[in-house]
């Protein structure tokens, strides 16, 4: 695993009324700060190109659906430099929250055909600054295609 990233299982609490899904807690280990937390969507097969956040730390939870998050460390002091790993989350498959610390980069791609939806709750607020951004083809990686 890439230095620094952790896969946390998260608890699932099913009852007829509606279901809970645990997301995060200031007690849980890697969590650091909150600042923001926000949603993103993703459709099926699309694939959103890498970014980098330089300072921000990602906790990212999917609820709805699939995405495939492929990872790849970019940070030449790392144990795990130019490693590439791979987590495919949803609430069906590994109800998880992954922890990627400042300096990864994060490409990801939605997998079910019903709406992708991500909860990312991160230790600062978005700044466009701090974000590094590059197109697919900037890491080699096969990509899911139908």
């Amino acid at each position: 695993m890439i230095n620094g990233v952790i896969l946390t299982p998260l608890k699932s609490i099913f009852s007829d009324g509606g279901n809970v899904f645990q997301a995060i807690k200031s007690s849980d280990y890697g969590y650091i700060n909150f600042s923001e937390a926000y949603f993103t969507t993703i459709d099926y097969l699309a694939i959103k190109p890498w970014k980098r956040h330089n300072q921000m730390t990602l906790n990212l939870i999917v609820i709805h659906g699939e995405i495939q998050f492929v990872i790849y460390d970019g940070r030449s002091e790392s144990s795990s430099y130019e490693a590439i790993d791979t987590f495919t989350l949803g609430p069906e498959r590994e109800y998880s929250r992954l922890t990627v610390p400042p300096g990864i980069w994060v490409a990801f791609q939605g997998l079910s055909e019903q709406k992708n939806i991500a909860l990312n709750v991160s230790d600062i607020s978005h700044t466009p600054s701090e974000i590094d951004r590059q197109s697919l083809n900037f890491i080699t990686y096969n990509w899911r295609h139908e």
